[in-house]
């Protein structure tokens, strides 16, 4: 593929809710331009985006996928990004390398959650955006009733470019308002056919189009008032500008699968949305600490950063880079400014789908894939040496639900953590802990789906079985009472014997773990052994006695004791701390303590009641509710972490994935009475083996 210059690249995200037909589009658009010979079909396993043995057995996009194509004299770089929510990862990686989001709109489902979380990602990151309303050729398909929802939704911005003509409810053409013609297709072909009579409906989609037009530029708002028709040239001008600003999101319209209506997409990506050059600047810090603009030019030093990597232990690392500026070649080592060390390269690669193309450098704004980069990571920058700046990192959503990892084989333990560790290069929303208290690897991820997947990648990458159950929960043990014990250690056994004895008062103590302090009169017990003492009990709170967890806020004085010359040792000592703590903690009413998390949920106003009785049934304490961000409401509660496993699940089920969450840990408090058997037979199995 030749080399384009940043203004005659486009960048373009696809974007949507799962199933609205982003993919279909790609290989719609990758066919219509001439980048492919055959039509693929995503049920059939054979498009160009959704390669991945993964995605070909889930029949959906789990990844973002690089499809670059020529069209007429310009570079498209095609990201189609997942629509499940469960690998919002590729949706984030996707909008973050380009300057266009296209979103998808099934025709017949309207818009959806999935269409509503896109546009807000990429208004939030400043991109233009374009609406497809795809699937018009399913049977109840209604393009009419899906603009509305799209203006009712997004407001005036919305503006219909292309409008479908209908003959009861089949679409038997299309009218393309900028040129104001209109097209019939047949067998993927479009040939002009007599503009139809569809009343006041076109003459109101061609006045929003002027208004939309107008409200772009202060000529043409004269020139709109004063009833002059525009040019062509300035209807052009007028979209690309508002596209560019935000004031327009042009609305097209089709289907994927018969093409009809694709090439009038592909026309529009070319003249309406923003090139590289126009919208592909960034803003970075440099090495003082200061922000700077890093403008989209070939004659600046070099500044690029990895948004995708891709990490297979056959093939190898290759990371995604969008070049903001200057050039990179293989004959540089760009210096990555998160290690600050020069990075080695492999080979420069133009990628569509899985199909790989050499390349000798890639100029500013273009996309490409880097071989054998060692240390880079998703969100690194890569900068020539005279100009080392860090580029804004993706601001991924955090892992909500986590599954503790059962080992099929015996001795895997290391390797699933090492295989884990290269699935997190390629998806860094994934978390994985190995956690000593509880003796369990958790793997955490956005949804029941995701982890799937995770754990599928480890059997098919890596060799790896392994099984899914919910983690245990770390519970503290306490006490509510104060008791005074003995704590006796005799052993004779012919020569040397073995003397301790301590008197010690145990009661509730303010600190976390243990308070250790001696009160001790007329030196029953010598200084020199209350180390040993203290050391005792450190070591024995470590399991408590009711289920075995360790004990937290506990006050242990030594107040008297006795010691003999010759037998008495600091281990005696110790194990007699080790006995006065046996006998202690049981007459001093332990009880069990569970964790307690702080709960944000944010929400639309509307479904908050439900929330609220689901919070309840997990024996939460609602805090308190108030206005949050994009006109959601926020719920504020306190919640045991025991009752929060399936809490994603849960919450994406009450508000169609439109509610979040953050829940971190806030402190420990008692366990109702009617839990504890429960949490104590569990306990069992857990330290059984020890």
């Amino acid at each position: 593929m030749r080399q384009y210059l940043a203004g005659k690249i486009r960048n373009v995200a696809l974007a949507g809710h799962g199933g609205s037909g982003k993919t279909s589009l790609a290989e719609a658009l990758l066919y219509t331009a001439g980048a492919i010979d055959r039509l693929g079909r995503v049920e059939n396993g054979n498009t160009v985006c959704d390669y991945d043995p993964e995605e070909i057995k889930r029949v959906n996009s789990v990844s973002a996928t690089v499809a670059s194509f020529a069209y007429g004299s310009t570079k498209i770089n095609l990201i189609d990004t997942p629509g499940l929510f469960d690998f919002a990862t590729g949706l984030y990686e996707g909008v973050r390398a380009v300057e266009s989001v296209l979103i998808t709109v099934s025709g017949k489902s309207g818009v959806t959650v999935g269409t509503e979380k896109a546009y807000k990602l990429a208004r939030q990151a400043d991109k233009a955006c374009m609406f497809f309303v795809g699937k018009l050729d399913a049977e109840h398909a209604d393009f009419y009733k899906v603009l509305e929802e799209l203006k009712g939704s997004f407001g005036p911005s919305v503006c219909p470019l292309v409008a479908p003509i209908y003959d009861g409810h089949n679409v038997t053409g299309y009218v393309n308002l900028v040129d104001n013609k209109a097209y019939k297709y047949s067998d993927g072909e479009a040939s002009e056919i007599t503009m139809p009579d569809m009343g006041h409906r076109l003459e109101g989609l061609r006045t929003a189009l002027a208004e939309a037009i107008a409200e772009t530029d202060e000529a043409l708002f004269e020139k709109y008032f004063s009833g002059e028709s525009f040019t062509r040239d300035e209807i052009l001008s007028g979209i690309h500008k508002g596209v560019k600003s935000g004031s327009i999101a042009p609305v097209f319209c089709g289907s994927a699968t018969t093409l009809a209506g694709v090439d009038m997409v592909l026309d529009a990506i070319v003249d309406h949305l923003p090139s590289a050059y126009e919208s592909g600047a960034e803003q970075a810090t440099d090495s003082k600490g200061e922000q700077v603009l890093i403008a989209c030019t070939d004659e600046a030093p070099l500044a690029a950063f990895v948004f995708k990597t891709v990490a297979d232990p056959f093939v190898g690392k290759l990371s995604f880079v969008k070049v903001v500026s200057g050039k990179l070649s293989t004959d540089i080592a760009p210096v990555n400014a998160r290690t600050g060390s020069a990075e080695r390269m492999g080979k420069l690669l133009y990628i569509c789908g899985k199909k790989q193309e050499d390349t000798a450098f890639v100029t500013a704004g273009d996309i490409c894939a880097v071989t054998k980069l060692s240390e880079a990571v998703t969100g690194d920058s890569l900068c020539d040496p005279s100009r080392v700046v860090s580029f804004e990192p993706i601001a991924f959503p955090k892992a909500t639900l986590t599954m503790a990892i059962v080992t099929k084989k015996k001795g895997d333990e290391g390797k699933i953590a090492q295989a884990i560790a290269r699935l997190i290069e390629e998806d860094p929303i994934i978390a994985f802990d190995n956690n000593i208290e509880t003796k369990q690897m958790t793997l955490s991820g956005l949804g029941d789906q995701h982890i799937d997947m995770v754990a599928s990648k480890l059997r098919s990458k890596f060799g790896l079985d392994i099984g899914l159950e919910k983690p245990r929960v770390p519970y503290r043990e306490t006490i509510r009472k104060k008791v005074k014990v003995q704590g006796r250690h005799k052993k004779q056994s012919g020569g040397h014997g073995q003397f301790g004895d301590v008197w010690i008062e145990f009661e509730p103590g303010e600190g976390e773990g243990l308070t250790f302090e001696e009160k001790i009169f007329g030196g029953s017990v010598p200084r020199n052994f209350f180390p040993a003492v203290e050391k005792g009990l450190q070591e024995a709170i470590t399991r408590g006695t009711l289920a075995g967890y360790p004990m937290v806020g506990i006050k242990a004085t030594l107040v008297d004791g006795s010691y003999h010359a010759v037998d008495s040792s600091e281990m005696a000592f110790k194990l007699a701390a080790h006995l006065a703590y046996k006998a202690g903690i049981p007459q001093a009413a332990p009880v069990l303590l569970e964790p307690i998390g702080k709960l944000m949920v944010h929400v639309p106003d509307s479904y908050t009641g439900d929330i609220m009785g689901d919070l309840n049934k997990r024996r939460g304490r609602i805090l308190g509710m108030h206005p949050g961000e994009d006109g959601l409401q926020t719920i504020e509660a306190e919640v045991p972490m025991s009752e929060m496993h399936d809490f994603t699940t849960a919450l994406r089920s009450m508000t169609q994935g439109r509610g979040n969450f953050s829940l971190t840990f806030e402190r420990y408090e008692e366990l109702p009475k009617n839990l504890e058997a429960g949490v104590i037979e569990d306990a069992k199995v857990l330290f059984e083996n020890e």
